[in-house]
């Protein structure tokens, strides 16, 4: 394989998945995390780990943030939002969870590539659809070469971070200095 000739694949699968993303989709979620203090975040395997590194950065703004996980992870409430990851909608045990923390009040919001998806369709409040190839998923989206969820996964980090870099700049009193007091002290 082609070093080049491989990146720049890549690089072409990325601008179609974001010129294609609806910015009225990604501009009603920012709007739903900016009114939400209280926050839990579940997602598993490689997008997971791209909503833990969204889950750090809103830590780092000063939201009380949550992984469901996490031992520590206190009772969802009335009022609370629960971002969920799925690539292709409909993730048993991550079904599980927001069907109880719907039950408990909680608004859920599920951002997938696979909107056609159980958890998508019949639990989540709100849907935030990043079109890009994920594993299982069977919506129209941007196809990749690549292997699995690739390219769903590497486009969820990089729309995270432009998500939080827009709401750093439409906060008033927040910036990236703020942010890097909230960053861990103690490694």
């Amino acid at each position: 394989m082609d070093y080049r000739e491989t990146y720049q694949k890549i690089l072409e699968e990325y601008r179609q998945v974001f010129e294609r993303l609806d910015q009225k989709n990604m501009r009603d979620f920012i709007d739903e995390v900016k009114n939400h203090n209280r926050i839990f975040l579940i997602g598993v395997g490689r997008e997971g780990m791209a909503t833990k590194a969204f889950a750090m950065r809103l830590m780092h703004m000063g939201k009380e943030v949550h992984w469901i996980w996490d031992d520590t992870t206190p009772s969802i409430n009335p009022g609370d939002l629960l971002i969920a990851t799925l690539g292709d909608g409909k993730i048993g045990h991550i079904d599980y969870v927001c069907r109880r923390a719907k039950e408990a009040g909680a608004f859920i919001y599920v951002v997938t590539g696979s909107p056609s998806g159980e958890t998508a369709k019949n639990v989540a409040d709100k849907v935030f659809f990043v079109p890009a190839a994920v594993y299982r998923g069977t919506d129209d989206v941007v196809p990749s070469f690549q292997p699995m969820g690739n390219l769903f996964e590497q486009c969820l980090l990089i729309l995270f971070d432009i998500i939080i870099m827009t709401m750093v700049d439409e906060i008033p009193d927040l910036s990236f200095e703020k942010m890097s007091a909230n960053h861990r002290n103690i490694e």
